[in-house]
């Protein structure tokens, strides 16, 4: 018999919070595991409270996956609705058991058409209903609950329950049914059967061709349970493992990918669930196998398809050296280098130029339909050439894709990288939003290297806002994550978002300090990718601090990279380098340039900050008039983007050059005096939400929340959540 399996989440959802019902054993466990522990119970309080408490240490910690059989994630409820059931008539239960075989783990809406063809009388229903169990509706039956329909279906024999599937298989004849048919006759049979493994395994592979990787999961995982032949079981478990994880479902995945000896199907759970470093390793011995085996069209395909994985598991690591490895087993393979492996390589070995054509090739296969692994390469390719529009249409598309073909993992992996392009364009706010939905998608569907890189993308938002306890603790969740799995990409962009933060607060010495130990972090603890984007940051840093001579060296590569990839942000920063390098007058003909060429780029951010430290310069020259209107239009940039700390250092450059500080913003609007994280906080108090249930929607502490509300009861000058709810009512949009 196949157990029901749990759904996906939807997209775009937040958890539950089950602050106020969880028991004391279970407040330990780390988010991405309660947010697990709430799905795979239907967000059942009490079945996650009970659950909670049977998870062993290494369950706890994240390291092993969550039970995933119905008889272990809730026996107290499961045996309650059965003590119910059984009060109930014979044919009652018959009709309940026939209703639930129809409607899970596949749907197959034949339930009255079985009815009919059984000459069941329905009026059965009516002790269910009065019982509380299931009533009669439009389509069949409706359970009061998922654990009374599951209870339902295993409380029965089985024969009966055999009996019911082939009757549910004889009534689905139409067209468009014939994967359903083949569920129900794999479910009504006796024992092992060659003949109905192959008819499954054939179904599920028309349905993960139409896009329906939940119904093609459920069939091979049958046809795993039929086959008689061992070798064939394990590689039906691989796909079925492969269908579960493409549904969200990952502790379903990792149950039964610990069933089989498949390595890469392990390498490419270990990219995001375990370490990046063993998932390179799994993943390209996985490719030399796919290539040597059998070799074919298909087996080039799945041999480039498993090397645009391992590319991946190099670019989260932050050991791009092993990008050229790839790129030398592609050649002894003869496949060509697929996605941005081959522009990494040339980048990592300094040739530009050809990195340049590269990653310009690979960003160019950004068209409509296509794989969502490679849009992604695409979009990633175009963000290292620093073209943000491209990028962004690249990932959109990927994650468009994936949603098209019923696939979970790409689209929260998608706005891992979409999340830059959105920093760095000027929209925080958006691009916030979007990285928690994310966030919280990540969580629940187990892919806990994805949260911390997304975590540490939340951490750059937070150091733009200059929230500097939100910061900290976004950046040091990402750290401490990212440090025990060999996560180098985002344990660098957290250490930049920290320096990014005291830069923004003039800390320079500090951000300079930041920024000089990620220059020296290896694999699994930096990035050269990050150490290279945070170029511009760390000169400037520098050359308030005084120490000017390894930022000339740095600023010397970045400006080859800008010149051989021709970027104009890129052009732009390095042109802001070189202004901050030279002293006096000379400065301003640099910065010119710089802002000449952000006007052709997207890095509105960085424009803002050429306009702030450039203004700055002309008030120190005594050009007072451009130093004006260069402070102006970064203030209200930086008004624009909600990064209150920069903003207050445009206008204490304006008031020493005795110029006032106003922007086109409407005095006294509530909003507009609070910060993109305080006015979310704000909002969500407003509606009633408890500190604890804001806390889980936003996926911080409590105790950060406290903070948030107490920093917007300030600035609001108010004392309660009254006074709020009513200010905002009068502040409008």
């Amino acid at each position: 018999m196949v157990t029901p399996v749990n759904p996906p989440p939807l997209a775009g959802t937040s958890p539950p919070s089950l602050a106020d019902a969880w028991p004391r054993p279970a407040s330990a466990l780390p988010e991405r595991v309660r947010v697990r522990v709430l799905r795979l119970v239907y967000g059942d309080p009490r079945a996650a409270a009970g659950l909670a408490a049977r998870l062993t240490e290494r369950q706890a910690a994240g390291l092993d996956p969550l039970p995933v059989e119905p008889a272990d994630l809730a026996p107290e409820l499961l045996r309650s609705r059965r003590r119910a059931l059984r009060t109930l008539p014979d044919d009652t239960r018959l009709l309940l058991l026939l209703a639930a075989a129809d409607q899970y783990p596949v749907a197959t809406h034949a339930f009255l058409r079985a009815v009919a063809a059984a000459r069941l009388d329905t009026r059965c229903l009516e002790s269910a209903e009065t019982a509380g169990l299931a009533h009669a509706a439009a389509g069949g039956v409706r359970f009061a609950d998922p654990w009374t329909r599951i209870a339902a279906y295993e409380s029965a024999g089985p024969a009966d329950r055999r009996d019911v599937h082939r009757l549910l298989a004889r009534v689905l004849h139409g067209s468009g049914e014939t994967a359903r048919r083949s569920w129900h006759r794999g479910a009504g049979a006796l024992g092992p059967s060659g003949r109905l493994a192959a008819e499954l395994a054939a179904a599920a592979t028309r349905a993960r061709d139409a896009g329906e990787p939940a119904l093609s999961g459920a069939l091979t995982e049958r046809a795993a349970a039929l086959t008689p032949d061992p070798r064939d079981r394990s590689g039906l478990l691989a796909r079925a493992a492969v269908d579960a994880w493409d549904t969200g479902d990952g502790d379903r995945a990792r149950v039964l990918a610990a069933r089989t000896h498949a390595e890469p199907l392990h390498g490419v759970l270990a990219l995001r669930t375990g370490h990046a470093g063993e998932a390179f390793d799994a993943l390209t011995a996985g490719a030399a196998q796919a290539a040597g085996a059998r070799p074919s069209a298909r087996s080039e395909e799945r041999a480039g398809h498993l090397l645009a994985r391992a590319t991946e598991a190099a670019v989260y690591t932050g050991d791009l050296h092993r990008c050229r490895e790839a790129v030398r087993l592609a050649g002894r393979l003869g496949i060509e280098p697929p996605g941005v492996l081959g522009g990494l390589a040339a980048a990592v070995e300094g040739r530009y130029a050809d990195a340049r054509d590269l990653l310009g090739a690979t960003a160019g296969r950004c068209g409509p339909g296509g794989d969502p692994t490679l849009l992604l390469h695409a979009g990633i390719a175009a963000l290292m050439l620093g073209d943000h529009p491209r990028a962004a249409t690249a990932i959109h598309r990927s994650a468009a894709v994936a949603r098209a073909r019923g696939l979970v993992p790409p689209v929260s992996q998608a706005a891992e990288f979409r999340a830059y392009a959105d920093f760095w364009t000027g929209r925080p706010r958006a691009a916030e939003a979007a990285v928690l939905d994310a966030l919280h998608q990540a969580r629940a569907t187990g892919q806990d290297s994805g949260a911390c890189h997304l975590q540490a993308a939340l951490a750059m938002f937070a150091a733009l806002a200059g929230d500097v306890d939100l910061c900290r603790e976004r950046a040091a969740a990402a750290r401490s994550y990212a440090l025990a799995h060999g996560l180098g990409l985002p344990a660098a962009l957290a250490q930049w978002a920290l320096a990014l933060l005291d830069l923004g607060h003039g800390r320079h010495d500090a951000a300079a300090a930041r920024l000089r130990a990620l220059a020296g972090a290896g694999p699994g603890h930096g990035h050269r990718a990050i150490r290279h984007l945070a170029t511009p940051h760390y000169v400037e840093a520098a050359v308030h601090t005084g120490d000017t001579r390894v930022a000339r060296v740095a600023h010397a590569e970045y400006d080859r990279w800008a010149r051989a990839v021709r970027s104009p942000d890129d052009l732009a920063l390095s042109a802001r380098c070189r202004a901050l390098l030279t002293s006096g007058a000379d400065a301003v003909e640099h910065y010119r340039i710089a802002l000449g060429l952000h006007a052709q780029g997207t890095r509105a951010v960085e424009r803002a900050r050429t306009e702030l430290l450039f203004g700055g310069a002309l008030r120190r020259l005594r050009r007072r008039t451009e130093a004006r209107e260069r402070l102006h239009s970064a203030l209200e940039a930086f008004e624009s983007f909600g990064a209150p700390h920069c903003a207050d250092r445009a206008r204490a450059e304006l008031r020493a050059l005795g110029a006032p500080a106003a922007t086109g913003r409407a005095p006294g609007s509530p909003r507009a005096s609070l910060t993109a994280q305080q006015l979310r906080v704000a909002l969500m108090a407003a509606e009633g939400a408890t500190n604890r249930e804001i806390a889980a929607r936003l996926a911080l502490s409590p105790r950060t929340i406290d903070h948030h509300l107490r920093g917007v009861f300030n600035r609001l000058g108010i004392r309660s959540r009254i006074e709020l709810v009513r200010l905002l009512a009068e502040g409008g949009e």
